[in-house]
């Protein structure tokens, strides 16, 4: 009797969203940390909210519900930063985004996953990957990858690099 290795399984990292949940799949999440200081840049956009050192590196913060058009994240007891790995045109780039709490990691198997919706949601939807089945509701789970753009990641990669987004652009 032979057990089949592979799996239909993938792991996703909840947190919330002004009382909203979402999920990012786990290869995409590098660690997650208790929110600390973070360095305001000047002339970055207003969803940018700085950079944090992680271990030596500058790393820059992006407020998910101010990019996805809410309000500014508060800081709280809760509050999170999700260091996770974006990719676009075949570069990575590693971001801080922040989460106004971190709740679980589960697991879901692709029959579990259903399309994103056309229409309907609080963010745009090809930022979506697809809507997990979860207990009785549903969690979006986003395409981390899908959220930037290749300028807004360029600026992003700029500003940890130490240039002003200014001098990025000129390049």
């Amino acid at each position: 009797m032979s057990e089949d290795v592979t799996t239909d399984r993938n792991q996703y990292l909840t947190f919330t969203l002004e009382d909203e949940l979402f999920a990012l799949d786990i290869f995409s999440v590098r660690e997650v940390l208790e929110f600390t200081s973070i360095t305001r840049v000047p002339r970055t956009p207003e969803y940018m909210r700085g950079i944090i050192n992680v271990r030596g590196n500058a790393v820059p913060v992006i407020d998910l519900n101010m990019k996805f058009g809410r309000t500014r994240t508060s800081q709280t007891i809760s509050t999170a930063i999700i260091i996770v790995e974006v990719e676009l045109e075949g570069e990575s780039t590693i971001i801080g985004a922040l989460a106004d709490s971190v709740q679980e990691v589960f697991e879901l198997k692709e029959d579990q996953i259903d399309p994103p919706p056309k229409m309907g949601t609080s963010i745009r939807t090809d930022f979506i990957r697809g809507m997990g089945k979860h207990g009785d509701g549903f969690i979006m789970l986003l395409d981390i990858d899908k959220i930037f753009s290749s300028e807004e990641l360029s600026t992003l990669q700029s500003v940890a690099c130490g240039q002003r987004p200014s001098e990025a652009m000129a390049e």
